[in-house]
């Protein structure tokens, strides 16, 4: 487990050729931040788990919170691992809770794992493998109200993930009534976003963009999260979501998407 007095711990990562390091974070009692080949990563806080410090990932949370009645337990899928934060935050918010977490680096999982073990009573099932043959390979009996992809960072994203036939059998694998959330981290312009966004409103009923106001504008890096529904985009969500923030917020969805979705 990682040393709360101060000790920084690594692992290399064979798939990626790159180093993991965990570290305590000055700033938060019983944060930790996981970094890999020196870029900031992923924050978790064993102390608060239901606490989420990176903006984006706070966003992904209140998604979480309306998917379902609050503190029923779900079943969530977590494509993309990282430190299993927002693992965390299901289990803290939705006690009892099944979840799955597919991540293509071994390593980087048994380093997380072993560094920040898991709440107790965490029921998680991980996956080693691509995300798209992991979700393939899974109990076809098995359905998730909540399918979490946090994979593309930057303009380049696999492209057998980026389309709208992966999204197609992300859906085929959700509950009915299940929510797909996809986190898209891309460069000023928004090439990436637009294109995932019209992928999905092909691939499910309804699509909405979630992110600080100022992304929409394009002018500088960042991540917009994308929500797809399958059913009509409830209203409501986007007033709950913009009071929650963090601030400044906002979502687009129905035809305020289409200058976004082309």
């Amino acid at each position: 487990m990682a040393d709360p007095g101060g000790t920084r711990s690594t692992r290399f990562l064979r798939t990626t050729g790159q180093h993991a390091s965990i570290e305590p974070d000055a700033f938060t009692e019983g944060g930790y931040v996981l970094s890999i080949g020196g870029a900031e990563q992923s924050h978790v806080n064993l102390a608060h788990p239901e606490e989420i410090f990176y903006e984006y990932l706070r966003r992904i949370g209140h998604l979480v919170d309306l998917a379902a009645p609050k503190s029923q337990p779900i079943k969530a899928l977590h494509l993309g691992a990282g430190a299993l934060t927002l693992a965390r935050y299901v289990q803290a918010t939705r006690p009892g809770s099944v979840q799955y977490a597919v991540e293509l680096e071994r390593e980087l999982l048994d380093f997380v794992l072993q560094q920040l073990p898991l709440p107790d009573g965490t029921d998680l099932h991980s996956v080693i493998g691509d995300a798209r043959d992991a979700l393939a390979d899974l109990d076809p009996e098995l359905h998730f109200d909540v399918v979490i992809l946090d994979i593309f960072s930057g303009p380049e994203a696999p492209a057998h993930l980026a389309c709208q036939e992966f999204y197609q059998e992300v859906r085929a694998r959700l509950a009915p009534g299940g929510l797909l959330i996809v986190n898209v981290g891309d460069e000023p312009g928004l090439t990436l976003v637009r294109s995932q966004a019209a992928a999905m409103r092909r691939a499910m009923t309804d699509v909405a963009a979630f992110a600080e106001t100022g992304m929409f504008a394009g002018r500088y890096p960042g991540n917009i999260i994308l929500a797809g529904t399958q059913t009509a985009w409830p209203e409501t969500w986007t007033a709950e979501l913009t009071v929650r923030g963090p601030h400044p917020a906002k979502v687009l969805a129905g035809v305020d998407l289409d200058g976004l979705s082309g």
